[in-house]
């Protein structure tokens, strides 16, 4: 890495970003804005029917947003002008050739744009099979194809997540997949079968003309069918696999750096300590918590839950970008803490009961919700027992009476019976990562930030990615926690 300063790498530079309606992909065009003001233009590609739609979807999904504060105290009167002179909406969607970007922009495009940043993807874990392969991989490759048709592209970065790694236990590197590579060894996997595969499938069952309902379930258990088979324990991760296995094997020369995350918190330091959209992995169990329906959870208090901060994920992103400026390879970088600074389970479940205990929480009959301390149990078996005997039985029981009295309760009981079932369905898609016993090596970041420490020094407060820094009880009770009820709960 050189020694002048890493924004400047951005100075007069265009930047094609995806996916930029999405939590990471705002965090990120807020930082470049910030750190480079002299960035030349983002584009941003977003799904909308024409330009005035997808100018209009940047304005409500993104630049309004809260988090866009600090940059307009910053600019003052001026803000506005300066985001028209920055910021470029592009209506398109990277599932079709050339991003779906009307011809009469695409010459500009690929003559100006100097970095290409993928941040797109459907994040479901059970997504439907045909929507993760068109997003998380024919997407990928759409992407990469656009970006080796930019005369000026220096690197394409993709987002992708640490838990490609599957279930996999032990210390696990930051290495590209080979081509056809599975996580079981049973069988080498076919991208374009694959691809094939549930396209004609997808025929078949529209041949029949099924429900909306019957479609979506049927291509939704196709996925998990199909990620197992090959090792992977859900939908997400597996094509998340195939897209970096594609973008490594079709790149040719053009650099490509993949950023690996684990779980993704809320923002840790800049520029809004807290601020997050949508429920994460463990905001459902701080939610569960503040609400006072949360009555077990899954995950054993000793292992390690591999949190990270999205600013922090962000700013690796950004020096990574910089530093890998001048090479021609491809590269891994797993941005996560579970080397530097582990956090286990147990810290979380003493922080929420804490927190609450501390700022207890009212239901809407106006009575104060009673903080307890919940049961949390150590593997599926265990859960299942527990669901079976405090909930399976008396739904039976429930049901029994319901015979008696004439149907009169059928429709409590199959609400009851659906809640039971999602519950469970729910615990059996998140437990490979409550349960997970991996620890992912960072090598490559810490390198990264060792060089950044070199010679960045005055860049850090703003490019601050240091895990070792955060004090994860402090975080959790004056940052997280605070900030999913600010912006989680109603």
């Amino acid at each position: 890495m050189e020694t002048y300063r890493i924004a400047g790498y951005f100075k007069n530079k265009c930047i094609l970003i995806t996916g930029s309606t999405g939590f990471l992909a705002k965090i990120f065009v807020e930082k470049i804005l910030r750190a480079q003001p002299d960035v030349k233009k983002l584009f941003l590609l977003v799904r909308a029917s024409d330009a005035t739609s997808a100018k209009q979807r940047v304005q409500n999904e993104v630049i309004g947003k809260e988090l866009f504060t600090v940059l307009e105290e910053k600019h003052g009167r001026g803000f506005h002008s300066f985001i028209e002179a920055k910021v470029f909406p592009v209506a398109g969607d990277i599932v079709r050739e050339n991003l779906g970007i009307e011809d009469s922009i695409l010459t500009e495009l690929w003559k100006d744009i100097d970095f290409v940043v993928n941040v797109a993807a459907t994040t479901s874990f059970n997504e439907r099979y045909d929507v993760a392969m068109n997003v998380n991989v024919l997407g990928a490759k759409n992407v990469l194809e656009f970006a080796k048709r930019c005369a000026k592209a220096k690197m394409l970065l993709h987002v992708s997540t640490a838990y490609v790694a599957g279930e996999r236990e032990g210390l696990i590197p930051e290495k590209p997949f080979s081509m056809g590579e599975t996580l079981n060894g049973n069988s080498h996997l076919d991208i374009q079968e694959e691809i094939n595969f549930v396209q004609e499938r997808k025929k078949e069952l529209q041949a029949n003309k099924p429900t909306e309902r019957i479609e979506k379930i049927t291509m939704k258990e196709l996925g998990m069918k199909r990620a197992r088979h090959f090792g992977w324990p859900n939908t997400y991760v597996f094509t998340k696999a195939m897209g970096e296995m594609l973008l490594g094997h079709l790149r040719g020369d053009l650099p490509l750096v993949i950023i690996r995350p684990t779980i993704i918190t809320s923002i840790y330091k800049d520029p809004l300590p807290g601020w997050m959209e949508k429920t994460r992995t463990i905001d459902s169990f701080i939610i569960g918590y503040a609400k006072g329906k949360l009555t077990c959870s899954l995950g054993n208090p000793k292992l390690t839950m591999d949190v990270i901060p999205g600013d922090m994920v962000v700013n690796a992103m950004i020096v990574a970008m910089a530093a890998y400026l001048n090479n021609q390879s491809e590269i891994i970088y797993h941005v996560s803490s579970s080397m530097r600074n582990p956090v286990a389970f147990s810290i979380l479940q003493l922080c929420v009961y804490q927190y609450f205990s501390k700022h207890p929480r009212t239901g809407k009959n106006g009575k104060t919700i009673k903080t307890r301390k919940v049961p949390m149990f150590r593997n599926l078996a265990s859960f299942r027992t527990y669901m079976v005997l405090r909930y399976k039985l008396p739904l039976e029981v429930l049901h029994l009476l319901d015979l008696i009295l004439c149907r009169s309760l059928s429709h409590r009981c199959n609400e009851l019976r659906q809640m039971y079932n999602f519950i469970v369905r729910l615990a059996e898609l998140y437990a490979p990562y409550t349960f997970f016993k991996g620890c992912f090596e960072d090598i490559n970041s810490r390198r990264l930030w060792m060089a950044m420490m070199k010679d960045n020094t005055e860049e850090i407060p703003l490019l601050d990615f240091d895990l070792k820094s955060i004090d994860w009880e402090d975080y959790f009770n004056n940052i997280h926690i605070p900030g999913v009820l600010k912006h989680l709960c109603n």
